[in-house]
Parts: structure tokens; sequence; C-alpha cells
């Protein structure tokens, strides 16, 4: 009988090693474990090839777990079974459930948890052993579960993750913010990062309407005044019509110009200080958009839809802005697209984009649909509504404040309570 009581408790601590690897191997930092193999620890880069493959691991440890609680349960109820004859069976099943629960669930698992990273390395040989010998069986267990799974529609590729690189990166960061340890600036910093590769160069170029350019025809003089006079560096130039962008003139080439002409404006060819233009689609990401400012060494271009017809501008600068937030210069105009009311309420202009409205207000309207407010509440009304009207979606108060034409200029915004109550107007 002490025997089997020994074999019983060597199942139980063996149980619970099962049950403490699959906690510590799945929460274990991947980018801890890279740190410590560089730093010389072979047994990071063991746990480093365990976790690749996690269906793998997690079926073999789930396989020998399942096993040694079996077998711990049919001897403990043979041996309560000769004790107390039948009601052995109600003794057998409640002493090995406290057990099992305790000492090979929750004490295994609270500890994992508490530190994956040590308990990984300190059961990464004894796992890699084992995996080894029970990999094939559990590689043919999966792959009867896939196609048990199959017959229900439901597909998963080979090593699928749940999450991608990019939305584990995303959760990390939000816990922390949450946590207290990333200041909202460093998370919207990272997250603007992450957006690169999901933004179009729609979502933040400057649109035509709101592009300042220059006539070509215009007298030498006019011209030279603009461009001194503007707060930018580069200026398109248009002939004909404002859709036909022939190039760009740099206020630099501009000075240069200027003083090879002893400062007489009426002397400059402004057509011949322009460089050529560049056009670029507008649904070009905006990592690639900035991967090839980088390879020209240029910092502007001309943005185009399908149809070759222009539809605004985008700078290096529009993009690092994305990432950093608003950069301003003492050249720069400040915009006054947003003000908060004493009353809580935010009044913006139609032309705002939604995304530097969330990252100001931490809100969290969608841009899915439209790139500004005014795009946001024209999509959800599907219409372009009057002065004065006011919507309620996206747990927000809209009010029209004014329009000119078809173009919604200015709007109030303010959060809605609950269902039935708002802030007062």
């Amino acid at each position: 009988m002490w025997v089997i009581i020994c074999v019983i408790l060597g199942l139980i601590v063996l149980s619970a090693t099962f049950s403490g690897s699959e906690t510590a191997l799945t929460a274990a930092s991947r980018a801890r474990m890279h740190s410590l193999e560089n730093g010389g620890d072979p047994r990071a880069g063991i746990v480093s090839r365990l976790i690749e493959r996690r269906d793998r691991l997690i079926g073999a440890l789930l396989i020998g777990n399942n096993l040694v609680n079996i077998l711990a349960s049919a001897l403990a109820t043979s041996m309560f079974l000769e004790l107390f004859g039948d009601q052995g069976v109600v003794w057998a099943t409640l002493s090995m459930t406290v057990l099992l629960v305790v000492f090979a669930e929750v004490l295994p698992k609270s500890w994992a948890i508490s530190s994956p990273d040590t308990f990984s390395l300190a059961v990464s040989r004894g796992m890699s052993v084992y995996v080894a010998v029970l990999g094939p069986i559990s590689s043919l267990v999966n792959g009867f579960v896939r196609q048990v799974l199959r017959l229900f529609g439901i597909k998963l590729g080979e090593g699928q993750s749940m999450l991608t690189a990019h939305e584990e990166l995303r959760g990390t960061m939000e816990v922390l913010h949450r946590e207290g340890a990333f200041v909202k600036a460093d998370r919207d910093r990272l997250g603007g990062l992450l957006d690169l590769a999901e933004l179009e160069v729609s979502d933040v170029m400057v649109h035509r309407t709101s592009m300042q350019t220059l006539n070509a025809d215009d007298p030498p003089e006019d011209a030279v005044r603009q461009i001194l006079h503007a707060p930018y560096t580069r200026m398109p130039i248009w002939e004909g019509t404002t859709d036909n962008i022939v190039g760009v003139v740099h206020a630099k080439d501009l000075l240069r110009a200027l003083h090879d002409v002893n400062n007489d404006p009426s002397r400059i060819d402004i057509r011949a200080i322009a460089a050529p233009a560049w056009f670029v689609p507008d649904t070009t990401t905006l990592q690639d958009q900035l991967n090839a400012f980088l390879r020209r060494k240029s910092h502007f271009a001309m943005v185009v839809d399908e149809y070759g017809e222009l539809e605004g501008l985008i700078t290096l600068e529009d993009i690092i802005e994305e990432i950093v937030g608003e950069i301003a210069d003492e050249h720069d105009i400040e915009m006054k697209g947003l003000a908060i009311e004493a009353d809580g309420s935010v009044v913006v202009d139609g032309s705002v984009p939604i995304r530097d409205l969330n990252r100001a207000l931490d809100w969290n309207l969608p841009d899915d649909w439209a790139t500004t407010v005014a795009g946001l509440v024209i999509h959800e009304t599907q219409s372009i509504p009057d002065e004065r009207q006011a919507f309620t979606f996206h747990g927000k108060r809209f009010v029209v404040l004014r329009r000119e034409k078809n173009r919604i200029v200015s709007l109030r915004i303010r959060p809605v309570l609950t269902a039935g109550e708002e802030l007062p107007q």
C-alpha cells in the first residue's frame, strides 16, 4: 500500500510539472529568451525552439498530464476499494480531486505564471527530451484535431498564431499603459509606427483644396513674393489649371536664383528653377512611401488617384507626424481646428483628421470609412446634414455648427454619458 501511495504522490508531482511547464512555456517572453540566448544561456535557446511550435508542445504536455492524472486516479480508486469497499470510489474521487486541483493544477500554475521565464529555463532540458519523445504522437493528435475541425468549417494553418506580431505589440503597449509603465505619448508613438503598414497615403495627405500652389504664369515678382511669404519650403506650381502640376519650387533654389540675378525678382524664371514633380498613387501604404522617400532622398510628392487625377500632396513630415505627433516650427501656422469648451464639449473643424482627434483626446472614433470628422458624419448619416442638426453614434453627440455649400465646416462633439443622459448643450 505504501508503494502505491508513493507512486500516486510521484504521479501528482509529475502532473504538477506538466501543468506548470505548460503555463510557463506559453507565457514565456520570446524577446527575453532571445536576449538570454545571445548572452550565452543555452537553456534560453531550448525554450525558444520549444515555443516555436506551441501546438506540438502543448499537445505533448496535455497527453502526459492526462496520462499521469488518469493513472493516479486509477491507482487511488483501487487502493480505496480495498480499504472501504464500494464506498472507496467516493473517497477516491474526493481525495484525488482535491489533490489534483490544488497540488497539480492551481499551485504549479500560480508559481509558473508568477515567474514564467525562470520556470521555463528550469524545465527546458527535461521538456525538450520529453517533447522529442512524444512529439510524433502529439503531431498525430493535432492532425486528427485539424481534420475534425475542418468538418465544421474551421481551418487552422500549420503553426498558425492567434495574434500577429503587431497585435501582440499593441496588446503589450495597452497593458503597460494601463499599468502606468507607459505614458500616453509613448503608446501613441509606438502605435503610430505600427500603423504605417495599415495606413495609405490618402489617409494623411494634404487635400488639394488645402494645398498652397503657385501659378506658373504669374509675374515673377508675384511668384517670388508668394514663395517667400509662404510657411512652406516647397510649393507646387501649376499651368493652365490647378490640377496640372508642372513642377515643385524649393525656397532654397529660389534664393540661389535671386542671388545669381542680384536680387532682381523680375529676372527670375520660375519654370527653370522648379524641380520635376513626383507623383505617387493614393493607395500606397505609408510604410512603402516612407521607404520611397528615403530611397529617393526626397521629402515631397504629389498624390494622384487611379485615374491620374490630382488628389493632394504628401511630405516626409506628414508621415513622421503619424509616429511622433504634430511637429511645429517657427514658420508653421498654428491650426485652430480643435477647441475644448467649458462644458466639456469639443468644437472641431470638419477637416480635422479622425486620427488626430483620437490621439489628442484619447477617443476611439473609427477611421475605416472616412479620414476627417466631417467625412465620418456624412458616412454615418448617409447625407450632408444641415446646420444645427444633431446625431448620436459611437458614444458621441455630433452637432453641425456651420456648413458652406456641401462642406461641413464646423461641428460640436460631446461624449454621451449614458443611453438616456447627455451633457447639457
